[in-house]
């Protein structure tokens, strides 16, 4: 679908911008050019109701509102810049930007690592450009993506990014759009992917007017977060329009690479014609277009694999979603929580499946919900699933933000990251968790209303209660509990955080360097799992060699024989003194004539490797 609208205020040379805005509610739309250019400017309505008016004399730069049938005046809801916020003028911005990335093309998924971050704790400074010096200390980790939280204009100063409410406006405080283009062109310039998160589900509750402009929400469904976005009732032909448009303002505009789709749940669509087919289809046109690699990532939490297939084959087309039972599996083997969702899970097998086929729950009885969940998946391959030990979701939604390295061992966090990192998934490392970071990373918002504050307050309590959570929740309003998940960046390469670093890199580049880890066509793997004693095993082979993955999750030893068929060689093993563990009883070439050649160490991760005859 093409409606011919490009929403927003497109400056032009000469200073001419054209301004579109959808406001079918309003019979008469004005922009309104604040002081020095004092006009004011009427748009004409189409039968659609999109209101246009090309104006010259208007500079980069200039603040504007639009004034709806003469009664009240409101931001541009596909603003691209809100310098004084939610609540003030929005700014004409420039298109042009001295990109230096014309070369560059992008990088297959399969080689995605992702790295997330939020851009206001990453850093001290909390902007777009004080992560650019970090940019190759990621690239000679292994990190081959760094993705952001979102970082469309949302209330305040600080916020996990998820009450925008000016999807296309970057956000004020962390530099803008001119930042946020300069940050992606030194990705490019690294040889790093950009993904960026965006919300497509709901618009934030602070400052957003969109309904006032036109249908964009439905009283047809609800969910957790306010009024659900129209995409299937009258007038979604033009909302599904201001979201496609938005994917093309990110990935053409800003060159970005990849988007990462929160909570796709709950886009709440039953046309025959689903927005999320329409956008898959919009983004593999502007990959054909474009030269360049680009790709949607979603999350949902419906284990439905008609998600990320091909159109052909009955999907929509997604080309991958982060796998919560990969996560909720290995959490459950580290913590022994059973509180929540982490009902569902608690067994070596559980994992095992999940590093197999991307979902553990592809039917059966979910006893957290309580009816059966998900349908299989074993058919896709890996790498449409993205994997992780950590994420801002399953740090931030505890209770007090608290991350793995403060609940688990030393060995745990080593095992951790080998189960991730050497997954044939998508891996994605949270920031900080390469050298063991313990600042939280709690969940806080910086609201103007009273009543709203007190909400999310309330709110935060309730959605706690279903886990039983003990102890004092940080307030999310209070400033204090934003500073607290600012990073302790210099603190990497001191004592246990530097081999916990060195470890990542170690893994990482294994990862890139052992084509069997990853390998998609004609290789063959099995896994297998102890429940007692805790053990998983995954061997992978191709004509070229095997690979061999132990992985201990349980308090005492494990005796195995060493595989019989070809030479083995040792490529590590999380316990050797050389990453602070306790010791490796296993040689660096095991002997299969000399039972038990392979002595896995308690809560302990190994790799051999053959090559072929």
């Amino acid at each position: 679908m093409t409606l011919g609208h490009t929403p927003g205020a497109l400056h032009f040379d000469a200073d001419t911008c054209v301004f579109t805005v959808w406001a079918p509610f309003a019979e008469a739309v004005a922009v309104r050019l604040l002081p020095p250019l004092d006009r004011i400017v009427p748009l004409s309505r189409d039968e659609r109701g999109y209101h246009t008016a090309t104006v010259t004399g208007v500079p980069v730069g200039a603040k504007y509102f639009y004034s709806l049938d003469g009664k009240v005046e409101r931001p541009d809801p596909a603003s691209r810049h809100q310098p004084e916020g939610v609540h003030g003028p929005s700014e004409v911005c420039s298109r042009a930007f001295a990109w230096t990335d014309e070369a560059w093309r992008g990088i297959p998924l399969q080689d995605y690592v992702l790295y997330e971050l939020h851009v206001g704790a990453f850093t001290q400074e909390g902007t777009f450009d004080a992560i650019i010096p970090r940019l190759h200390e990621l690239r000679s980790l292994g990190i081959t993506a760094v993705e952001l939280m979102p970082v469309a204009q949302f209330p305040g100063e600080r916020n996990w990014g998820y009450d925008g409410s000016y999807h296309y406006a970057v956000q004020n405080s962390y530099g803008g759009p001119e930042a946020l283009k300069r940050l992606v062109d030194a990705c490019h310039s690294a040889g790093m992917a950009a993904v960026l998160d965006v919300v497509y589900n709901h618009f934030g509750p602070e400052g957003n007017y969109a309904g006032e402009f036109g249908p964009y929400f439905t009283g047809r469904y609800h969910t957790p977060w306010g009024r659900a976005v129209n995409f299937d009732g009258p007038g979604s032909d033009e909302v599904r329009q201001f979201f496609l448009e938005n994917a093309r303002y990110w990935l053409q505009g800003c060159h970005v690479d990849a988007l990462r789709l929160d909570a796709l749940h709950a886009i709440l669509d039953t046309s025959a014609s689903p927005f999320l087919a329409e956008l898959s289809a919009e983004v593999q046109q502007a990959c054909v277009t474009t030269g360049r690699r680009m790709y949607l990532i979603g999350e949902s939490d419906l284990n439905d694999p008609r998600l990320i297939r091909e159109p052909e084959r009955g999907g929509l087309g997604v080309d991958a979603q982060w796998s919560d039972d990969f996560h909720h599996a290995l959490h459950v083997l580290f913590t022994g929580e059973h509180t929540g969702y982490y009902a569902d899970f608690g067994s070596v097998q559980q994992l095992a499946t999940a590093w197999h086929e991307g979902y553990v729950y592809t039917g059966q009885y979910s006893v957290y919900r309580q009816r059966r969940h998900g349908a299989p998946a074993a058919d896709l391959p890996p790498c449409r699933f993205v994997v992780c030990s950590q994420n801002h979701d399953q740090v931030g939604n505890r209770a007090e933000g608290d991350r793995l390295s403060t609940c688990v061992s030393f060995e745990d966090l080593k095992l951790a990251a080998a189960c991730v990192i050497l997954s044939p998934h998508v891996p994605l490392l949270f920031m900080g968790e390469e050298y063991g970071e313990e600042a939280p990373f709690p969940y806080f918002v910086h609201h103007s209303d009273p009543a709203l504050i007190e909400a999310v307050r309330k709110g935060r309590r309730e959605e706690f209660e279903v886990f039983h959570w003990e102890g004092e929740i940080p307030d999310p309003q209070d400033e204090g509990t934003f500073l607290s998940a600012k990073l302790d960046w210099e603190s990497r390469n001191k004592g246990r955080r530097r081999a916990l670093l060195s470890w990542y890199a170690e893994l990482l580049r294994l990862r890139r360097d052992e084509p069997l880890l990853t390998q998609l066509e004609s290789v063959e793997e099995h896994t297998w799992s102890l429940e007692s004693p805790r053990i998983m095993l995954v061997h992978r082979a191709a004509t070229q060699g095997a690979v061999l993955l132990a992985f201990n999750f349980g308090d005492a030893p494990y005796d195995m024989a060493a595989p019989s068929n070809g030479r083995w060689v040792k490529r590590f093993d999380s316990a050797e003194r050389a990453w602070l563990g306790p010791g490796s009883e296993i040689p660096h070439m095991p002997n299969p004539d000399d039972p038990p050649a392979l002595r896995l160490s308690p809560r302990s991760a190994v790799l051999l490797s053959t090559q072929g005859e």
